[in-house]
């Protein structure tokens, strides 16, 4: 694992091929593990998912000609889409920032420079003001703008802007913002809603990482008003969407004021998150102590998926789902374990993490299937399930080292 690892990417500007994750000189061993398992990752995604000539990316490994989105407000597309949808495209943004947290390897922001942003662009719509990026790229037929889409595109331009002071990606992030702000109203008391075209309620998914997103805007700018925002956001999702019971988040409400009650990792993930950056930027003790609750019930609801065992002994295995979402959760214990240091939560992660390595990594193409037990295997395999993988190695990395130094 301590050998260099490369992409060779084509780019619009030719077919010049060049060296993408080179390992950092400031890595420690154990640090360098996690790191290189991102990298590696990262390669075999865009091998298998690249399109020659183009920044873009497939959809799915096999590209398959029949797949038809089924996360979509609009109805499926009736012909091939020869490229990914922006959901999973961002996944790669998301990869890419946390390798270069965990490593601070320039090659991160070439990447990012040379190929994701170019891409991303390319979802890019202005026709529609406030602007901001649509589902599927801007040379086909106009696509539906998805608000959650953007939080997550404005939480990786904040998160990068916050890295590397570049104002470029602020700019990007107060961009999305105007957007998202359009996206609110005081019907159900408040709350972003999920899609620009299809106002038929408001989701977890939207206001938690919108919450998350303003707190990061206040870390990034100091501007009291994203603190507000942030706070006003969280307290909205939780006074409409939390299972009083187990602290846990259900999924959406309707216009009717119907709870929509399917509960996905990524929502508590979110929630968890944003209360811990809210105790971070306020030291309110209630925010903390709301952290630490839906940190414990979320470990119990969603490390579920039986045990395993490795050199340590057993560990809970987390469910099969949206890899995703795991992902996005993974981010809420991570910002929980910076503030009150508790390694319980991140060592299952890590562990997870090991298991999913050995498991449910395909040895022939690097890909990972949906499954981290290694009971099912996937024909086609998701590019947001690599991406998310990329990312949660990254995070294992930045989580290993802050243990060692501290």
């Amino acid at each position: 694992m301590n050998k260099y690892l490369t992409i060779s990417v084509i780019l619009l500007t030719g077919s010049t091929l060049f060296g993408c994750f080179r390992q950092s000189n400031t890595d420690t061993a154990e640090n360098n593990r996690y790191a290189a398992m991102a990298r590696e990752t990262l390669d075999s995604m865009y091998a298998k998912y690249s399109i020659p000539g183009e920044n873009l990316l497939r959809e799915n490994y096999p590209s398959d000609e029949a797949y038809a989105a089924t996360y979509l407000a609009e109805a499926p597309v009736e012909t091939f889409n020869a490229y990914s949808y922006l959901w999973p495209y961002s996944g790669s943004f998301s990869a890419v920032n946390a390798l270069y947290s965990a490593t601070g390897d320039t090659a991160c922001i070439e990447v990012l420079q040379n190929r994701i942003l170019p891409g991303l662009e390319m979802y890019l719509d202005t026709a529609r003001q406030p602007a901001a990026y649509a589902s599927y790229v801007n040379t086909a037929p106009q696509s539906d703008r998805f608000y959650d889409d953007n939080v997550w595109l404005g939480i990786d331009f904040t998160d990068m802007y916050l890295a590397t002071k570049d104002p470029k990606y602020l700019e990007k992030a107060h961009m999305i913002w105007e957007f998202i702000e359009s996206g609110t109203d005081s019907i159900l008391g408040g709350g972003i809603y999920w899609c620009e075209q299809k106002k038929g309620g408001k989701n977890t998914c939207s206001n938690a990482p919108g919450s998350v997103y303003a707190l990061k805007l206040y870390e990034a700018t100091k501007d009291k008003a994203f603190l507000d925002k942030g706070r006003e956001l969280y307290t909205w999702t939780k006074h409409n969407l939390q299972d009083t019971t187990d602290c846990l988040y259900f999924d959406n409400i309707n216009l009717k004021g119907e709870i929509g009650r399917a509960k996905f990792a990524y929502n508590s993930g979110q929630m968890m998150q944003s209360a811990a950056l809210l105790f971070k930027a306020t030291g309110d003790s209630t925010y903390l102590n709301d952290a630490r609750g839906i940190a414990e019930s979320a470990h119990r609801y969603f490390f579920n998926g039986g045990e395993a065992n490795d050199s340590i002994g057993s560990f809970p295995l987390l469910n099969k789902g949206n890899v995703w979402f795991t992902a996005v959760m993974m981010r809420g214990f991570e910002e929980l374990f910076n503030t009150d240091r508790n390694p319980q939560y991140m060592n299952d992660f890590v562990r997870n993490l090991d298991h999913a390595w050995t498991k449910s990594r395909d040895a022939e193409t690097g890909l990972f299937n949906q499954d981290w037990s290694g009971a099912e295997i996937d024909t086609r395999k998701w590019l947001l399930t690599q991406a998310a993988m990329a990312e949660m190695y990254g995070r294992a990395a930045t989580y290993i080292n802050n243990t060692k130094n501290n």
